[in-house]
Order: C-alpha cells, then sequence, then structure tokens
C-alpha cells in the first residue's frame, strides 16, 4: 500500500453507542472503510454489552466498563486471526452493541378465547391478559437466532414471537395443573409464576431471560359469563325451600297494598300459588338428593281412592268455596283462603 493510500485511511481510537431513543435491542457500529488501531478505548456504558463479529463469527463479547483493545482483551479473535505472535495493527471487525436493560410493561393477550378442560365445568373458553419484563442475556445466541447482521433491531421485531410463544406455553400450563378455573382466578400470582417457569427455556434459546410475568386477568366470554353468574346465583340461594317461603313472605305487604286485586280473595289466591309453587320446588330439590316427594294436596272437588269412608276422615272442606282438601291444609288450593 502507498503511503498516500495509508494516510487517507480512517482509523477508529474510541468506539461507543449511547442510545438514541426506545426500543432498540442491537446496533451496529458504523464501520465503512474504518479499521480499528491498536490499544483502541472501547466503551461499554452500564444497560449495555458489546461484541466483536469477525468474518461472521462472534468472537469476543464485552461487559460494561472501559477496554483497551489488544491480544489480552481480545483472546478469541486473537485466536480467529492467528495473532498469537503479532498483534496487527489496525484490523477490521464488526462491532455490535446490545441493550441489555430491563424492557417493561411489554403487554400480552390471548386474541380469541382459549379451550381448556375444566374440573367443574368440564371445558371452557377462557380469555386473559397481562404484562411481563424481559431483557437480553446472551449477546452471542441473541445474534447468531435474531439480530444478525441488521444495523438496528427492534423490540417491534420480536415481540409479536414473544407473545406467541406466551400464549402456547399458557394453554399447556393451564392442561397441566389442572387447576379448576375459579381457582386459577382467585390465585392469578401463583399462576403467573406457573406460566413464567414454562415460557423461560423457550426464551433462553434466543438469549433473552423473562424477569417477570403478570396474570392482570382471568375472564370467560360474555355467554359463558352468564351461565356462570346463574349458578354462583343459586349456589347463594342455598335451601330453595326456605328462599321460596321468604319470597311469599315478602310478596304479602305488596298483594295487600294492591287494591286492585281484589282485596282479601286476591291476597288468599296469591299465598295459595306461592305455597303450591314452594311444595313443587321444595319437591324436586328432595328427588334430586334421594329424598322422598312431599305429597300433594287431594284433587279438588273429587274423594280419596278409598272410597266415601275414607273421604271423611282424610278430607276437609274450604269454608270460602267447598273445595275438598286435605286435614292439615291451611289453604285453599282452589281459591287461596286461609282456613285458620
Amino acid at each position: 500500500m502507498a503511503l498516500k493510500d495509508f494516510l487517507k485511511k480512517q482509523f477508529i481510537d474510541v468506539i461507543h453507542w449511547t442510545e438514541p431513543e426506545d426500543g432498540i435491542l442491537a446496533y451496529r457500529f458504523p464501520m465503512q472503510d474504518m479499521e480499528i488501531q491498536n490499544g483502541a478505548r472501547l466503551t461499554v456504558r452500564e444497560s449495555q454489552m458489546a461484541a466483536f463479529v469477525n468474518e461472521g463469527r462472534v468472537a469476543d463479547v464485552f461487559a460494561p466498563g472501559l477496554h483497551t483493545l489488544g491480544t489480552h482483551t481480545l483472546p478469541l479473535l486473537t485466536n480467529l486471526m492467528n495473532w498469537d505472535k503479532l498483534f496487527q495493527s489496525p484490523f477490521k471487525s464488526d462491532v455490535y452493541f446490545f441493550s441489555t436493560r430491563l424492557q417493561v410493561n411489554q403487554k400480552w393477550g390471548t386474541a380469541t378465547p382459549v379451550t381448556i378442560r375444566d374440573k367443574d365445568f368440564g371445558a371452557v373458553r377462557m380469555r386473559a391478559y397481562g404484562v411481563y419484563a424481559w431483557k437480553i442475556a446472551d449477546p452471542r445466541i441473541f445474534h447468531t437466532g435474531l439480530s444478525g447482521t441488521r444495523e438496528t433491531y427492534r423490540i417491534a421485531d420480536i415481540e409479536p414471537q414473544l407473545r406467541q410463544m406466551i400464549i402456547g406455553r399458557m394453554a399447556d400450563t393451564f392442561a397441566e395443573s389442572q387447576i379448576p378455573f375459579l381457582d386459577m382466578a382467585a390465585n392469578q400470582v401463583e399462576l403467573g409464576g406457573r406460566i413464567a417457569e414454562h415460557i423461560n427455556p423457550d426464551f433462553a434459546k434466543l438469549g433473552i431471560s423473562l424477569e417477570n410475568f403478570v396474570v392482570e386477568n382471568l375472564s370467560l366470554p360474555e355467554e359463558l359469563q352468564k351461565r356462570l353468574d346463574e349458578r354462583i346465583g343459586m349456589t347463594m340461594v342455598g335451601d330453595m325451600g326456605r328462599y321460596t317461603q321468604f319470597q311469599v313472605a315478602q310478596s304479602m305487604p305488596i298483594a295487600a297494598a294492591n287494591e286492585g286485586a281484589g282485596g282479601t280473595g286476591a291476597l288468599g289466591a296469591q299465598l295459595g300459588i306461592g305455597v303450591a309453587m314452594a311444595q313443587a320446588m321444595m319437591g324436586a330439590v328432595q328427588q334430586q338428593h334421594g329424598g322422598p316427594a312431599p305429597s300433594g294436596p287431594a284433587p279438588a272437588g273429587g274423594t280419596p281412592a278409598g272410597g266415601g269412608a275414607a273421604a271423611g276422615k282424610d278430607t276437609k272442606f274450604c269454608m270460602e268455596c267447598g273445595t275438598s282438601m286435605p286435614p292439615a291444609a291451611k289453604f285453599c288450593p282452589k281459591c287461596g283462603a286461609s282456613q285458620t
């Protein structure tokens, strides 16, 4: 090389990088035709790492600090270039900076409901969303598998892939845990920890580490949520018989205050209907639990199957309309009039 050409070449004495904006994960230092001098200074700031790449192979990786470049600080590159005896200066090598700071408030969520098996409901379609945080842990793996030779590599380039990995592992976690949906919804912190355990190995294969994972909400589609609300309401009611009696008692003042309802006869009719409904509901509940169904009132206007002799002992007549009824009945099943 002629002296004139040698003097025209530019040599790098200081290598450093400051992030101009958020979202940049990897940045290639602009070399162009410049070469690095022996003894050049490399500045790696906190929340950064730097890597020297020679002929497509990652050589030396530098942690935060001020580094003077030479055979001692570039052992892998020295070995690749056969500089054991004499360090060649100047030399060419690609230098990449990586942002290792925490990437926070990264959002994840299910675009469509995920179907899972459930102990309580058999199968449910569930939605979930939350946030997570991660950072670059191994620049070698990250450069080789993701960023490559790009001048800049951003969060937007990897975020869709990370979300898909999270959703896939989330479904696996639900299937393996066999925890009912209601228990998962009540223990979202523990659920987030279990999902993170499944995701971490996949993230490590990309050279990144999952630092935090939060499940903010678990929910069912609207139509399934209505069914769940109905089930919760039935559980809260508890004893259907007592609940029906309470409803009948609540309706008495309303019926008595209704002047257009026909006075005492209408009130008695409403109470009779309420009692009949209560008996029917209680009978259905007892049959479901294997108990005997309560005996209903005798048919109105008829006689018992045992004949006329039995009718005198097992039947009485309404004081208002004359309908036959069981001796223990307090209200007429036809007109609802009180028998006390």
